[in-house]
């Protein structure tokens, strides 16, 4: 038997960014099918930002921490045999009058050149990231990434930056600049001044309200899970896509604002090496939404690094005419499932979807998630086969890569569990916390997805057309061959015995036919 080519293993990148509060090295290989995989990563803080706010020079001891953990990336880099490397520094850098010091002295004791980037260069690769892991066209959107020394400010149309701003209002530098270590009152107000007048200036000349507001960096991330936390959820739970309410800003901002410093490492979901300066941040971001008049800003779990490898790698971001489950379908690759039986429950589910949606209440946004649990309903056969159903579920909550909002791929996440054996149960612990109204969403969508995913039961894509018609007690589906005088009866048959939670639904027998 012949065998198929060698395939080369994909390259191996690595791009570190040296930033103001921390220093962090990623390395990962890229696939256009697949996308970015990570492969390892290192974060150290040496805060390159702490005092140039006040002197205007990097401090010897924060410059030799910063060496000595770069020595250690680059050692990383050679056992994980990364051909291609690239390393940037940003404000702290960028605005000390040391900074080219520091670069030297890095040159001269590692090999590594270090590039300085500017603000724009900075806004522009956070951007390829969150247009790379969000779906941006027919949005507008406000993407925001607070470092250590700058916040960066790009604003986009339909998937297209239309303006970008660097602004010196980084969580190191605000807290140097008004808390001198500790926060105050007056530390707080004047602090909180001094940003919304300069926003309120720069979005003056651009018409964000209304806009989807997304945040990168440490400050957003730590924001989401110690929102997360406050809700209940696992600190487990990945939270690339959460959406935290000003109000919820507002709240915690006020909370960590009065405590001491002990006590807010202590808070559930915050780093408690961010602990002495998140104040700062948060207070940013609460006159930054206060200024943008949002309701909320959207956690986006990944940032410039990530955008720098997108760049090495010269992956396109997404255009507006592309697939709106592009990265659903690069999530299902990567887990091996059988592309073929996907998209066929996928287009038989959206047609019964379609046909089925007013008699069962479904909004059309629930449309999106049933198309995705679809695509992703056999990823859990990755781990094995044997109900599968539940590993489906777990690989879909932790994967923060499918753009959906957190609490959207938890309900795509529940939609995919229950397309095989029992239906949504409130024996289920998962299930059992879920809002009624979230979990009358997953009743209807896995309804219809049993049902799909019955209708291919061989998995050979023989069904053709579907045909859905209703009467006071009988939801009679009908459904023709692909090719004329194929046998239906398998699919008929597994269909019917997966019909269970539409008839509970509907409180009508459901029949599944052959017409030719």
């Amino acid at each position: 038997m012949t065998q198929p080519p060698h395939q080369p293993p994909p390259e191996r990148l690595a791009a570190i960014d040296v930033g103001s509060n921390s220093i962090r090295l990623v390395v990962a290989e890229y696939d256009r099918a697949s996308g970015l995989t990570i492969i390892d990563e290192i974060k150290e803080q040496p805060r390159l930002a702490a005092g140039v706010a006040t002197t205007g020079a990097l401090d010897d001891g924060a410059m030799a921490h910063a060496i000595e953990a770069l020595g250690r990336m680059l050692d990383v880099c050679q056992r994980r045999n990364v051909t291609r490397l690239r390393g940037v520094a940003t404000a702290a850098v960028r605005e000390a009058a040391n900074g080219q010091d520091f670069l030297d002295r890095v040159k001269a004791k590692l090999g590594l050149d270090l590039e300085i980037i500017d603000g724009d260069t900075e806004a522009a690769l956070s951007y390829r990231s969150v247009a790379h892991h969000f779906r941006l066209e027919d949005t507008e959107a406000l993407i925001a990434d607070i470092g250590g020394g700058s916040l960066e400010l790009i604003g986009a149309v339909d998937g297209l930056v239309q303006w970008t701003d660097s602004l010196p209002f980084g969580a190191v530098r605000m807290t140097d600049l008004y808390f001198d270590g500790v926060p105050t009152d007056d530390g707080l107000k004047r602090l909180r001044k001094k940003v919304g007048k300069k926003l309120r200036k720069v979005l003056a000349k651009h018409d964000t309200a209304g806009a989807m507001v997304i945040g990168s960096g440490g400050t957003f991330t730590n924001l989401g899970r110690m929102a997360a936390a406050r809700r209940g959820i696992s600190l487990d739970e990945p939270v690339h896509g959460l959406s935290v309410s000003t109000a919820e800003v507002e709240h915690l901002l006020d909370k960590l604002a009065a405590m001491t410093l002990d006590e807010r490492t202590k808070v559930p979901g915050l780093n408690p090496s961010r602990a002495d300066i998140i104040v700062a941040g948060l207070a940013v971001t609460a006159e930054l939404l206060k200024r943008a008049k949002s309701r909320g800003v959207t956690v986006s779990a990944f940032g410039l690094r990530e955008g720098l490898l997108l760049e090495m790698a010269g992956a396109e971001t997404v255009a507006a005419s592309d697939d709106p489950m592009r990265l659903v379908r690069e999530f299902a690759e990567r887990c091996h499932v059988d592309r073929g039986h996907g998209e066929q429950v996928r287009a038989l589910a959206l047609t019964l979807f379609d046909a089925l949606a007013e008699p069962l209440g479904a909004a059309p946004d629930e449309r999106a998630l049933l198309e995705a649990a679809a695509i992703l309903h056999d990823v859990g056969q990755l781990v094995n086969y044997k109900n599968h159903q539940k590993h489906s579920f777990q690989l879909i909550v932790h994967a923060d890569r499918l753009d959906f909002k957190a609490e959207e791929r938890l309900l795509v996440a529940h939609i995919a569990r229950y397309h095989r054996k029992g239906g949504p149960s409130k024996r289920h612990a998962d299930f059992a916390v879920l809002k009624p109204e979230d979990q009358l969403i997953v009743r209807r969508m896995s309804a219809l997805l049993r049902l799909a995913d019955g209708l291919d039961r061989g998995g050979s894509a023989t069904v053709g057309d579907v045909e859905v018609s209703l009467s006071p007690g009988e939801v009679r589906i009908g459904v023709s061959p692909r090719e004329a005088g194929t046998d239906l009866s398998l699919e008929c048959w597994a269909a019917g015995r997966k019909s269970d939670v539409l008839h509970k639904l509907l409180a009508r027998d459901v029949n599944i036919v052959q017409l030719s």
